[in-house]
């Protein structure tokens, strides 16, 4: 959870009436895939019905939750550095935009002549997009309704303009290693060679503090994790007794990340989509991962999927990162 997909730093959005039909049917196979493997797992993006959209607003304000808040700290006391770096008059790419709280820092301090929010929910989409028009009426804003992990084609009214891609949050952790070069990569095909793109990464740090930043006091984060079980009962029929289970996030020292668990209390057996799945004492179903980076390893990434880095910015406190890149 950086942070859950979508993302999860910035709100994740429930998925709107028109795609519901569709989203349930893959839920469905996703989830009967996921726990019929050794070990179990399901995908963290099927934590952001409305309730687990809600949940994760209501993380991003926990005082043990630090991402949220100290991103937008560099991206406020920072900005007119970051700023620099953006050509004039260029077209802002946001991939899964969610929410614009995080963009509206940004655009306060640059000139920007267009904003490209990019995102699956085309419903909130736009709603977020008439806002933005609304508070910036010299902004041309042209949302694209898409899934920002896949090639998707930039509107023709912004193809002349120079490109900068915007992707907060540290969602970048949220995918493998492989999966975040691909995307990297992806991201500089979609925007071009030469453009930039701003990148918020999550910073290694004590154990402790991540410790209590996924596994709260108030028990928050672990209703966000359990609330997945309550969705696959009500869409998909399943039988999981929440109380049956117990949230658990630790850190992988070798893996750089910490790890989200929903973990069995007892021998039990559940029913999922017409299949028996059995569950022992202590097996695990393991619904997300949040890779850590330290400066050097971002860098690497970077350089292998097609980037520079240009610059970086950090908190005081070196909790959390802002970079500038540009696609080589």
């Amino acid at each position: 959870m950086n942070v859950h997909v979508s993302a999860l730093t910035k709100r994740p959005v429930p998925e709107t009436a028109e795609q519901a039909q569709p989203a349930a049917s893959a839920f469905a196979l996703d989830v009967l895939a996921g726990l019929t493997r050794q070990p179990k797992q399901l995908s963290p993006k099927y934590f952001y019905d409305a309730a687990g959209s809600d949940l994760f607003e209501q993380i991003t304000r926990l005082p043990e939750y630090y991402p949220t808040r100290t991103e937008l700290g560099i991206l406020t006391e920072r900005g007119a550095e970051i700023a620099g770096h953006l050509p004039r008059n260029a077209a802002l790419v946001e991939f899964g935009a969610g929410a614009t709280t995080k963009v509206r820092r940004l655009l306060q301090g640059c000139e920007i002549a267009a904003y490209v929010p990019v995102d699956i929910s085309a419903e909130f989409l736009h709603a977020q997009a008439d806002a933005l028009r609304r508070d910036f009426p010299g902004l041309k804003v042209h949302p694209v309704a898409a899934d920002f992990t896949e090639t998707f084609a930039l509107p023709t009214e912004i193809r002349a303009l120079p490109k900068v891609g915007f992707f907060p949050g540290s969602t970048i952790g949220n995918f493998e290693p492989h999966e975040a070069s691909a995307f990297l990569r992806r991201a500089a095909e979609i925007l071009g060679r030469g453009a930039l793109i701003i990148l918020g990464v999550d910073l290694e740090k004590d154990e402790r503090i991540l410790h209590d930043a996924y596994n709260d006091a108030a028990g928050v984060t672990a209703k966000f994790n359990l609330n997945l079980m309550v969705r696959m009962n009500r869409e998909l029929g399943t039988n999981f007794e929440l109380a049956a289970f117990e949230h658990r996030a630790i850190y992988n020292h070798e893996l750089y990340r910490i790890e989200m668990h929903l973990i069995s209390k007892r021998p039990q057996v559940v029913g999922v989509c017409g299949r028996s799945i059995s569950f022992r004492t202590g097996e695990s179903i393991h619904t997300e991962n949040s890779y850590k980076y330290s400066i050097e390893r971002l860098a690497q990434l970077a350089g292998r999927s097609g980037w520079a880095p240009l610059e970086w910015w950090t908190d005081p406190r070196g909790m959390f990162s802002v970079h500038a890149l540009r696609a080589v």
